[in-house]
């Protein structure tokens, strides 16, 4: 789907703001360090040795090193598995952690819809990753975040309460303080923040529509969701409404509203395709052969309602499609619905 807000066993708390990895400050801080093995070392593997004569590094992470070549056995490279004798001189030089670079400020050009003390209203393009994981420790929103609000660094996950994907684009808010942060969390979990989505689906769905079912992790393919009956599940409803209807290569797609109660990953893709409307461009979820015709998912968080954390005040904000969107609609012979524009 488009967005996801955080489960509630992970909302806001203290247990959320952001540490360092000991292992991180440690190798982003050391020298090179130089170990001279003895006869206690004999006959043991090369990363055991390492393991044991520095506990302050995982076993992974000095694995990775050696295999990297910043580990030398009596000046030349060698492998984990490469037994000692007891009488090497090793030279191991520490590397920062891939994610050493997750909370870093970075120059990163950002959309800024409203801004005041208290939050900013961020129109995310395609392409941008939210926050920092697993193969994007750096380039992400939340480093541009950093960079352009340094005092949100005080904040827990710099200010972000909820989640676009990678390739989805559209609407966010961000909380400047903690004090906003608390209050828009609440207002998720009170299910009053609007979040409304434009997607192209595959096919013609009926003119108006919700679907109300859990979603939960695939039980075979872990990086997808699916909708589920199960303990594991969590509730999801998302409601739509059809705006416009077209054609793309011969075959019939559909212009949707999507109006979101709940934030699950992946919630709206995964609840279209239950219904046999996968998105345009959805490699994930859709069909591959027709996953070619867009290269991302065609959904767009255009429209986001909520109560100011600060005054009180009902705020709304919309953001047109951006260029690659509206020309896929016009592809379809679909026009940009004015409420959107």
């Amino acid at each position: 789907m488009g967005i996801d807000v955080p489960p509630d066993e992970e909302l806001i708390s203290e247990a959320l703001a952001f540490e360092a990895d000991d292992d991180i400050e440690e190798a982003a801080e050391s020298s090179p360090i130089e170990l001279k093995l003895d006869t206690s070392d004999c006959g043991l593997r090369l990363d055991k040795v390492l393991t044991s004569r520095l506990p302050q590094f995982s076993r992974s992470r000095i694995q990775q090193w050696i295999e990297e070549g910043h580990v030398l056995v009596s000046g030349k490279p060698a492998r984990s598995k490469d037994t000692m004798y007891g009488d090497e001189t090793l030279l191991v030089s520490p590397q920062a952690a891939a994610d050493a670079n997750a909370y870093q400020p970075e120059a990163i050009e950002l959309d800024v819809v409203y801004e005041d003390k208290a939050i900013a209203v961020i129109n995310k393009p395609a392409g941008l990753v939210v926050h920092p994981g697993a193969g994007n420790w750096s380039g992400t929103l939340q480093n541009g975040l950093l960079h352009r609000y340094p005092g949100i660094g005080a904040v827990p996950r710099a200010g972000i309460v909820h989640r676009l994907d990678k390739d989805t684009s559209g609407l966010m808010v961000v909380a400047k303080t903690i004090e906003a942060q608390t209050e828009l969390v609440r207002q998720l979990q009170a299910r009053s923040v609007s979040r409304t989505y434009l997607a192209l689906v595959w096919g013609t769905p009926n003119v108006s529509g919700k679907v109300d079912a859990a979603i939960g992790r695939h039980p075979r393919e872990r990086i997808r969701m699916a909708v589920l009956n199960n303990l594991s599940a969590k509730p999801a409803l998302t409601h739509y409404r059809r705006l416009a209807t077209g054609m793309i290569d011969g075959k019939p797609v559909s212009l949707l509203q999507c109006q979101l109660e709940t934030g699950r990953t992946h919630q709206i893709r995964v609840h279209m395709q239950s219904l046999g409307f996968a998105l345009v461009g959805d490699a994930l979820y859709g069909k591959p052969h027709l996953a070619a015709v867009f290269p991302r998912q065609a959904l767009h968080a255009f429209r986001l309602g909520l109560i100011h954390p600060q005054t009180g005040t009902e705020c709304a904000w919309t953001a047109p499609p951006p260029q690659d969107f509206a020309q896929l609609l016009l592809r379809a012979g679909i026009a940009v619905p004015e409420e959107a524009v």
